[in-house]
């Protein structure tokens, strides 16, 4: 647990990022790239974060959960095709120093967590990597990539993920399946992406079209059972592909039922002095500006709740 008072707290949220890496992606492809950039180009000057460029994270970090196959294979360009088609982006070298980047952002944002109380990525989320394989444009589980390396490093005991994507995180699931000290919840839509779930520690499965009173009342249920678990880090996935704007969500959520959505989760963990790493997730609205305005106020609000 942290005391906020007394733990090396910063005047400003420290945030990583790594949209300077890019990567080429054909014309008409889905994944949002440009909304890394777009967010940072945001909270940029604003005088409440401190950004800070994001670190590749190492082979030796990535091994620590991901097979030396799959993770080589990776590396070197290497995959067989059907495996990076499921991955859904096509290899370069450009990828994977983003992929790394991405990971080492988050490594990064959980170390200042665990020193400061709070820390973010605007990067990361990437909850459907598999051990030994991606899905879902995600490469590498960069969440229980950051949970493993302090667990053998700093000595950290027990973790959480709340993982708030629309999609469930049935990488991170499958990953702590048969760990019993990581707690992992996900709430998401459940005729949505993936179509075969896994078993998370709890599983908030949600109806299409799903509105805000519905969800906030069932994601404060399961927060309790957060809370009980006693985690000494909360990874918080905070994918705002919930919004009624976005195209592959399903949900109807607001705005607003964000805003609260975010305060439940930030609020409880500095109530409780459970350090806490906010990481990005999906987000698909049209147009783009809005998943990006909704990422932004996931972060202000951590923000004035950090300093209060």
């Amino acid at each position: 647990m942290v005391d906020f008072h007394h733990s090396q707290k910063l005047s400003k949220l420290k945030l990583f990022y790594c949209d300077q890496h890019h990567f080429p992606l054909p014309p008409g492809h889905k994944f949002p790239l440009a909304k890394y950039r777009l967010l940072r180009e945001l909270l940029t000057g604003v005088g409440t974060f401190e950004l800070h460029e994001a670190p590749l994270a190492t082979r030796e970090e990535v091994l620590r959960v991901h097979t030396t196959e799959y993770t080589d294979g990776f590396l070197s360009g290497t995959l067989e095709p059907a495996v990076m088609r499921r991955i859904g982006f096509p290899w370069s070298p450009e990828l994977v120093k983003r992929t790394l980047a991405s990971a080492g952002s988050t490594l990064q944002a959980v170390r200042t967590a665990l020193a400061a109380g709070m820390a973010g990525t605007l990067a990361g989320g990437t909850h459907h990597a598999f051990r030994a394989e991606g899905s879902g444009f995600c490469v590498f589980n960069d969440l229980a990539i950051a949970i493993q390396q302090v667990r053998a490093c700093n000595g950290l005991r027990r973790a959480a993920v709340v993982d708030l994507d629309v999609h469930q995180g049935d990488g991170t699931a499958s990953i702590f399946s048969e760990d019993a000290a990581v707690f992992t919840l996900s709430v998401h839509g459940q005729k949505n992406f993936p179509f075969r779930k896994q078993k998370s520690c709890l599983d908030v499965e949600l109806e299409d079209q799903t509105q805000d009173d519905e969800y906030l009342t069932k994601l404060k249920k399961a927060l309790e059972s957060v809370w009980k678990s006693a985690p000494e880090l909360i990874l918080y996935q905070s994918g705002v592909d919930g919004l009624k704007s976005d195209r592959l969500g399903r949900l109807g959520l607001t705005a607003e039922g964000l805003r609260q959505r975010d305060e439940l989760v930030i609020e409880g963990a500095k109530r409780l002095g459970m350090p806490l790493a906010i990481t990005l997730g999906g987000g698909y609205s049209e147009p783009i500006e809005l998943t990006v305005a909704a990422h932004a106020n996931t972060f202000r609000i951590a923000s004035r709740i950090y300093n209060r």
